[in-house]
């Protein structure tokens, strides 16, 4: 798929890998939509970039349908959705104090697989009401997992669960799709230099960058943008995961 002057959309694209996908589609000439909870940010970033920053909660339904009538009304339907919105809570299934609360493992299913699933399904009917472009298509979804949905460590079931999840609905997805000329990847990164590892001392980013195996460091956001571009301008990927770690295999803790 083309990128300039085409309607897209990050979710989570206040920070991190979303954000970093976000720059590039609006380097690459499209309009683009942040969606994120945290609306200062989004709109600082849209500011940067002239796109719009809409306040969202991803698993809501009618905060979701209430931004994608916002970008329809300002960038016309979305013929490309990025979904980066997620959080990553650490805690054992059962630890010292007992059992994991069950709220603490709903809510990070709730933001990361629900969420994902509550946007794909919405811009997925829209775009199957757009005109098809170059080879039938009709638009792109990028959902984004995690190295974690496969080697999950010692303390990320929740994660892992969620993340597991989005690999797994994307072929039914994609497949169901088709019809429409909607693709669907994934893209599984491994451990990259987000807003919150930049809080970790050097030691223990160091420490992290010892298990990948080369190049050994940190993932860069712009290299997850630059296979977000690679996942919407191949008209020939579809229903792919992408591991984008360098190599990285997770130890068990």
């Amino acid at each position: 798929m083309q990128f300039n002057d085409i309607s897209a959309i990050v979710t989570g694209g206040a920070s991190g890998l979303g954000e970093a996908a976000a720059r590039k589609l609006a380097d690459l000439g499209a309009k683009v939509a942040i969606l994120d909870l945290n609306e200062d940010r989004a709109n600082s970033v849209a500011t940067e970039i002239g796109g719009i920053g809409i306040k969202t909660d991803a698993a809501s339904a009618d905060s979701v349908n209430a931004a994608l009538d916002q970008v329809h009304e300002t960038h016309g339907d979305a013929r490309i959705v990025v979904n980066c919105a997620g959080i990553g809570a650490a805690g054992r299934v059962v630890g010292r104090d007992g059992p994991m609360p069950l709220e603490q493992f709903q809510l990070v299913i709730n933001v990361n697989l629900i969420g994902t699933f509550n946007v794909m399904r919405l811009a997925a009917h829209r775009m199957s009401l757009l005109d098809p472009m170059a080879d039938g298509e009709r638009g792109v979804i990028v959902n984004t997992a995690s190295v974690a949905a496969f080697e999950g460590q010692i303390g990320q079931a929740a994660y892992a669960a969620s993340k597991g999840g989005i690999v797994s609905m994307m072929l039914p997805a994609a497949r169901e799709f088709a019809r429409f000329g909607v693709r669907v990847n994934t893209i599984a990164p491994g451990i990259f230099l987000t807003p919150l590892l930049y809080t970790l001392p050097d030691e223990a980013q160091k420490a992290l960058a010892a298990e990948i195996l080369f190049p050994q460091r940190l993932g860069d956001p712009s290299e997850y943008a630059d296979a977000v571009q690679f996942c919407i301008g191949n008209r020939y990927l579809n229903g792919e995961t992408i591991r984008l770690d360098a190599g990285t295999r997770l130890r068990p803790k």
